[in-house]
């Protein structure tokens, strides 16, 4: 049996009002190297009834469920067994794509061999397929606020760096990837129940390259029944985005403990102080292991004064003493600072 170049993977649960619209945009792709694994996890609609149409499709093989997974990520690892393709895509079933996607998609990989994953830019669409504007990251970018309007491949630690404060891979369905890095890494973690694509992508990332296209070929749809409102209005989301925030910045750090950047220390000593003061004080387990990481690193000239809520954090983290050495510390730097422009405005002016 010859083996796919794609192996394209739609799990599916509940999605019965999207399914057919998913499906076709995948079959009707202008690249045809591919197989479909459709997956179903015990859905209670009329999900299996439209999914059993495809059983007679020559590139189409159906896996169902005998009982509810209880985990997205489950699904995406049992359908990346099942793929024999280089190339994976996870087409969630209630999206959908432009037919050009897999051909500009698997073209990326394929002109840059060390990128674990391309992706590409996505349109933001409505249960009634209303395109209502781009879903593009919610995080900004202040040195690069046009990065989404232009095509480059990166290291991977790039990238990184911008996962520690959001998901900027927003949608699973406008990634295609190696399986190889996928396996390489221990594929999605399924334990997580909404975050396991933010630590996958970051997982291959850590070990790759990535390629990003600005070409809008991915129609993400917002609903009511997605995965992503469902966990913010149970609260799912808040200690998930935490713990997987801190596992980024705790591995993007690590890597870096003997970086001789300096530039990159005292940002990933900033990102630290930030995220201590974030997570304190429900999470000071996750506060007081941030703060090791800044000493590890080489230590801050950053501490915020003595007396605001902030001083008191670090007098809790590190000891009343510590906090005092480090308020003095900050303040003879900022001293040192001032009278160094003071005296350059007088020279200025002699």
């Amino acid at each position: 049996m010859r083996i796919p170049k794609v192996s394209v993977i739609i799990p599916n649960y509940n999605h019965a009002r999207f399914l057919g619209k998913r499906v076709n945009t995948v079959l009707g792709q202008t690249f045809q190297d591919f197989e479909v694994i459709l997956l179903d996890d015990c859905s209670t609609d009329d999900s299996r009834l439209i999914l059993s149409q495809y059983a007679g499709h020559p590139k189409v093989r159906i896996e169902f469920n005998e009982a509810n997974s209880g985990s997205p990520f489950k699904q995406w690892n049992k359908g990346v067994r099942l793929a024999r393709g280089e190339y994976v895509w996870i087409a969630e079933s209630d999206d959908y794509a432009d037919v050009s996607f897999l051909e500009k998609l698997c073209g990326a990989l394929d002109s840059n061999p060390k990128a674990a994953f391309a992706y590409c830019r996505s349109w933001r669409v409505s249960e009634d397929d209303q395109v209502v504007g781009f879903a593009d990251p919610p995080c900004h970018d202040e040195h690069d606020p046009d990065r989404w309007t232009r095509n480059y491949c990166a290291d991977g630690m790039e990238l990184c760096k911008q996962l520690i404060d959001c998901n900027i891979v927003q949608n699973t369905s406008a990634v295609v990837f190696r399986k190889a890095v996928y396996q390489q890494v221990g594929g999605a973690n399924e334990n997580l129940r909404l975050c396991g694509d933010w630590k996958l992508w970051t997982a291959m990332a850590l070990i790759g390259q990535f390629v990003y296209l600005a070409e809008p070929l991915n129609y993400y749809r917002f609903h009511d029944a997605s995965v992503r409102r469902v966990t913010s209005d149970d609260g799912t989301n808040v200690p998930e985005t935490f713990q997987v925030r801190w596992w980024i910045l705790d591995q993007v750090t690590q890597g870096q403990l003997h970086s001789s950047d300096p530039e990159l220390r005292r940002e990933l000593m900033k990102r630290c102080m930030q995220h201590a003061f974030e997570w304190y004080p429900n999470y000071p387990h996750i506060s007081r292991f941030a703060l090791q990481r800044v000493q590890e690193l080489g230590g801050t000239d950053y501490t915020p004064p003595f007396g605001t809520w902030r001083g008191e954090l670090l007098r809790r983290m590190i000891g009343w003493k510590a906090t005092r050495r480090a308020n003095l510390l900050y303040h003879r730097v900022l001293k040192g600072a001032r009278n160094a422009m003071g005296r350059q405005s007088m020279a200025s002016k002699v």
